[in-house]
């Protein structure tokens, strides 16, 4: 599933990330009395910076070169300043041989600081078009390795409580948000409303959310306190028009009518205190469910807050359309916000699971300041259709996302797997089962925070 075939499984490294320009001490320790360090052995470690071109070439340009002494816990330890924004690969000789590569990444201060979390922001269950209940899907796709997610059904918000308030009672180390997906009555555009404090269809006494939950405070927002009173499609409708006769130079071949639905959507996602992500507009439906013209439009004025660039089908002309129409909005000199997700309707046997996701950098998950690292534009898109990884974004983004995909996220999944299958007894076992699965919950808790501040340093 990830990167690289020179990461070693015998010695641990760490931390992995550290400050630019700043002396730094990193330890590596054998994994296993296979891979021990032995006094009658002359070991000696080299460092090279991966951007200062090839030793043959360049001489030892980047290159520092350090004995080793062996700790009493069996481990090494090195001090060394890793200069600007790059990898460097740490290399250990043994008897003039090589013995092993290890990496590590050093980060700019704006950068350094932040954790890497790995999402979904667009997925169903049966509340919609989905298979399975909102507590399983969460909890398989904590086994698939993903830090945060929200159920994002079809015109419904209240399945994303559910899956809320069936971990309430335990700790997790997983946190999920409300989110929905919205489109109205002859709007084809597809919107995500990702952490909004309410529901966006809940407003509209014609969506299901409404007619299945009404006005009951307790399904349509996170905390059962106040949201805007829903209105009638006539009301609606009403809004709709005074926002078309407010709108000026639209071009040829833009719906008036779709294009203010959308920019309503969006505003009272904001108003929510969500994300609103302008979604798959390359889905294929019959052909592009969005118009190529409007598709053009959103991205010059951009009411949205982030980008799918990557999101849901395995065929390229999804989301290989949408990366190179990311791109060629970058040569424009449209800079916005992007996200992966898996728009997944089946958290079993899924192929999709990895399809696409989203790396965030950010201090924490709090929901103010993950999704203030998304809109600040620290995010990649990880492209899994094809067995090698991809990801969409920044350059420099891609390159410290390329580095945690081989040499962190290997070791961060295996403990999501283990919360994940634990939260699947406690959403669907026995009463036994669930008690079980609840104390065993609680002793793991914190363990991926610990994993965090070793590898990141902080």
């Amino acid at each position: 599933m990830y990167g690289r075939r020179d990461v070693s499984p015998d010695y641990d490294v760490y931390p992995k990330v550290v400050p630019a320009d700043c002396e730094s001490k990193i330890t590596i320790r054998p994994i296993g009395e296979h891979a021990a360090f032995h006094a009658d052995r002359e070991y000696k470690i080299e460092v090279y910076q991966l951007t200062k071109g090839s030793v043959w070439t360049y001489g030892d340009v980047g290159q520092k070169a350090y004995p080793v002494t062996i700790n009493e816990d069996g481990s090494v330890t090195l001090t060394h300043v890793f200069p600007e924004e790059q990898e460097h690969f740490i290399r250990i000789l043994a008897d003039g041989k090589r013995l092993v590569q290890l990496s590590v990444y050093s980060l700019r201060p704006d950068l350094y600081g932040r954790y890497a979390y790995m999402g979904d922001l667009h997925m169903h269950t049966f509340r919609s078009d989905g298979r399975q209940a909102p507590a399983v899907v969460a909890a398989n796709y904590r086994k698939f390795g993903y830090d945060f997610m929200a159920m994002t059904d079809h015109r419904v918000y209240y399945a994303s409580l559910e899956a809320i308030r069936a971990y309430a009672d335990v700790p997790l180390d997983f946190t999920l948000f409300a989110g929905e997906e919205i489109h109205f009555t002859k709007d084809p555009v597809h919107i995500v409303n990702f952490g909004g404090r309410y529901s966006i269809n809940g407003l509209w006494k014609h969506s299901p959310q409404y007619q299945i939950k009404g006005d009951d405070l307790n399904w349509r927002t996170v905390d059962g306190k106040d949201a805007p009173t829903p209105i009638t499609e006539e009301e609606f409708n009403a809004l709709i028009d005074a926002r078309m006769e407010a709108m000026e130079d639209v071009p040829a071949g833009v719906d008036k009518r779709v294009y203010a639905t959308c920019t309503w959507i969006f505003d009272q996602i904001r108003a929510a205190g969500g994300l609103g992500i302008f979604c798959h507009p390359y889905w294929i439906s019959d052909v592009f469910e969005v118009p190529e013209a409007l598709v053009e439009y959103m991205m010059e004025k951009q009411p949205f807050d982030a980008f799918e660039v990557l999101g849901g089908e395995n065929y390229f002309e999804q989301n290989g359309f949408q990366t190179a129409r990311y791109y060629s909005d970058r040569i424009k000199g449209r800079d916005y916000p992007i996200v992966g997700s898996t728009d997944s309707h089946s958290s079993v046997n899924n192929e999709n699971a990895y399809v696409a996701r989203t790396i965030v950098f950010s201090p924490s998950m709090e929901h103010d300041t993950l999704l203030g690292a998304i809109k600040d534009r620290y995010s990649v898109a990880v492209d899994g259709i094809s067995k090698e990884l991809r990801l969409v974004g920044e350059e420099r983004l891609i390159r410290y996302g390329w580095f945690l995909l081989a040499n962190y996220f290997p070791i961060h999944d295996e403990l999501c797997f283990e919360e994940g299958r634990l939260m699947k007894i406690y959403a669907t076992g026995s009463a036994e089962e669930r008690a079980d699965a609840a104390r065993l919950l609680t002793a793991i808790h914190g363990r991926m925070d610990t994993l965090r501040k070793k590898y990141f340093g902080h």
